[in-house]
């Protein structure tokens, strides 16, 4: 295995004084797909904001490691901001991406690209990666000039999310839910964007309640958790079990396969 880019050791977070993880150890190898599965409620996603640097997820113990840097602890003093660390190399596509009025997509993408790489790129440079970009997420460029997610369906949200993955060019990606809201035709799409992108260079933490995008995305180590803690780790053969059994084992009677999209 490769030296992990990305580490997170003994974590433990708690919102608004509650604590919802207990204690979480995973590694992410650049270059490796890591799936992280569970029920509902088992604190997935508030390992993605943790990550990412929201402020209203508190972490009480344990550190987060990233490119042999500690980006978060409970000591404030070791916390990067989330601009920070995404000038660092760290993305998060959200599960529910938010509507921004008054932002184009163009001008957001633009800003964001600029931001993240420390200078400003000239609007040449930039359109044709732009369009690059869109051609591999067959993204209507059309939406370009529209106001950032208002109006877009779920699709095209998730579409525009991996469009910036694809821009900005981190160095490990969290996928919160990518999968969810999406039909198959929007589903393959967006997978096909990440497996295009995935290489030695880029890590990818695909957070998902259900094995579908699994059978686009072939993840090398499946993790499983459960009341804030990684339970079970595995090859991919686990995405598989849990789409037989879902997650009985582990005390929940939900299953890990979704209920057939139109």
């Amino acid at each position: 295995m490769a030296d992990a880019i990305l580490k997170i050791e003994g974590l433990k977070v708690a919102v608004d004084g509650k604590e919802i993880l207990r204690g979480v150890d995973l590694e992410i190898p650049q270059g490796e797909i890591h799936a992280l599965m569970g029920p509902n409620g088992s604190g997935k996603s508030t390992l993605a904001y943790a990550l990412a640097g929201h402020p209203r997820y508190e972490i009480t113990d344990g550190r987060v490691m990233f490119r042999g840097e500690v980006v978060a602890s409970a000591d404030e003093d070791e916390t990067l901001e989330a601009d920070e660390r995404a000038r660092l190399g760290m993305f998060l596509a959200m599960q529910y991406p938010m509507e921004v009025p008054g932002v184009s997509v163009l001008n957001f993408l633009r800003t964001s690209l600029s931001a993240v790489r420390g200078e400003e790129i000239t609007p040449r440079a930039f359109m044709k990666e732009f369009n690059d970009a869109s051609k591999l997420l067959e993204f209507d460029k059309s939406f370009a000039d529209r106001y950032l997610n208002e109006g877009f369906s779920g699709g095209e949200k998730k579409r525009h999310e991996i469009l910036q993955m694809a821009l900005l060019k981190p160095k490990v990606a969290i996928l919160d839910e990518t999968d969810s809201g999406l039909d198959i035709d929007a589903l393959r799409v967006v997978s096909n964007g990440v497996n295009t992108l995935r290489g030695p260079d880029l890590g990818v933490l695909i957070i998902t309640h259900y094995t579908r995008i699994l059978n686009y995305i072939k993840p090398d180590v499946v993790h499983v958790m459960f009341e804030g803690r990684i339970a079970k780790t595995g090859g991919p053969e686990l995405a598989d079990h849990l789409e037989q059994v879902g997650y009985v084992e582990f005390g929940s009677h939900e299953e890990a396969t979704a209920p057939a999209a139109h």
